[in-house]
């Protein structure tokens, strides 16, 4: 008689549906943020990339020009700076004297208007958005 009934038993008991979606719900719980935090480091790598051209680009333009430039359009007109089309749309530059280069994005970035990556020039460093510690939730 046991063994008719083990042989007509299908399919899962609730408890084995739960354990599993509790698996789920924990795995998603871990990898979820990882993963926000690897898509914003990597919206951020352009704006690194090109604040590091940008401020290669001042310092040949300081050097032949004995100035540093007010802003970024001043080294693409005079041919020291090329930045793709598809950058500018996204990131907004400016040169803050021999300080700081801030790359803000605009409402084309898919990560929203407003967020800044910044290359202190002095201590030599980035900081913002994408970056360990940027302050964002």
């Amino acid at each position: 008689m046991m063994q008719q009934l083990s042989s007509k038993r299908k399919g899962f008991t609730l408890i084995e549906i739960l354990v599993v979606v509790v698996i789920i719900a924990i795995l998603a719980a871990i990898s979820v943020p990882i993963y926000i935090e690897y898509v914003r480091g990597a919206r951020a790598a352009d704006a690194q990339s090109q604040i590091g051209a940008i401020y290669n680009a001042a310092k040949m333009f300081n050097q032949e020009r004995d100035e540093w430039p007010s802003d970024v359009d001043e080294l693409v007109e005079f041919g020291y700076l090329d930045i793709d089309e598809a950058v500018r749309s996204q990131w907004e530059f400016t040169i803050n004297g021999q300080e700081q280069i801030t790359a803000t994005s605009t409402d084309e970035m898919p990560g929203g208007a407003g967020k800044e990556v910044t290359y202190d020039i002095i201590r030599g460093v980035f900081y913002g958005y994408g970056l360990p510690n940027d302050g964002e939730d």
